[in-house]
């Protein structure tokens, strides 16, 4: 069988850790198989996720979109739709490779189109489009769970998962969260994984575990899809402080602390407003791998 080298660059934002591959110039044709090989901590290089970035095609470039990025789950290689982290990572990559020196950049993901910003000390704010309520869009069937409104937001119980409420959203992509007093102390293995598969998520979901330190500072911890609970996840941070805002515990502009840094989250409040994120991406080490 014959064996193809593969050049990457390993990449981390806030901990959220990602294999970025260069596919501007040729389409990347990798199986789930060889995707999960990258994605193995033990026998390949490790990440939470694969990150392929592409040209964008002609009618996409005519909008003024520069780039296509497409992310696949580092443990099942399964493609999902949004990655807040790893859209940092991202233009942090096209810089650094010379394939673009424009500081703010339009990329489309599977799903929606994200502006990109690298700030002048290094992070990058991402225009992460505004969260979604709408039940079937998420997607998210309460059937006949009757919620507890609270700031004029619904808290969802959950069968099986009592006593916990959940506020559910999305940000292109599942969340459900719900508020701890102590994020250390949090049952994140036991009840993550409960809350990912629960037939009321029909595509699973991501489940957020939110501790309130204050009006503007918050600490969270994150068990995503088909990976469990990772350092850092940018969309959970931005349904957290969404959902804590429309709660009525936070303001407008937040400081979310995961474990693996530190991320700020601003939304306005309105239906149409984006949530804007920025943090830190920075590249870990290039080389090859054989597949």
């Amino acid at each position: 069988m014959a064996h193809t080298k593969l050049a990457f660059t390993k990449m981390q934002g806030a901990g959220n850790d990602f294999v970025v591959l260069d596919a501007t110039q040729a389409p990347l044709a990798l199986s789930r198989e060889q995707l999960r090989h990258l994605g193995d901590r033990r026998f390949g290089i490790g990440a939470d996720q694969i990150l392929a970035v592409e040209a964008a095609d002609a009618a996409a470039a005519q909008a003024g979109i520069q780039f296509r990025y497409r992310i696949f789950n580092g443990a099942s290689g399964n493609e999902v739709e949004h990655c807040g982290n790893g859209a940092r990572c991202f233009l942090r990559f096209v810089h650094e490779q010379g394939l673009t020196t424009e500081r703010r950049v339009r990329v489309a993901t599977v799903n929606q189109v994200l502006e990109l910003v690298l700030e002048d000390d290094g992070r990058v704010t991402v225009d992460m489009s505004r969260p979604v309520f709408a039940h079937e869009e998420i997607p998210f069937d309460p059937g006949a769970l009757s919620a507890r409104i609270e700031g004029g937001f619904e808290r969802w119980p959950l069968e099986g998962v009592d006593p916990w409420r959940w506020a559910v959203l999305s940000m292109g992509n599942p969340h459900a969260v719900t508020r701890v007093d102590d994020v250390a102390s949090a049952p994140v293995a036991q009840i993550g994984p409960l809350v990912e598969r629960h037939p009321r998520f029909p595509n699973q979901v991501n489940v957020g575990f939110l501790q309130v330190v204050s009006r503007r500072e918050v600490k969270l911890r994150v068990h995503e899809r088909d990976a469990g609970e990772t350092l850092a996840c940018g969309t959970g941070a931005c349904a957290a402080v969404v959902a804590g805002i429309r709660l009525g515990w936070l303001d407008g502009d937040v400081e979310v602390h995961t474990r693996g840094g530190a991320l700020r989250i601003r939304w306005a409040g309105g239906a149409a407003d984006s949530v804007f994120m920025t943090g830190p991406a920075e590249t870990v080490y290039r080389g090859e791998i054989e597949l």
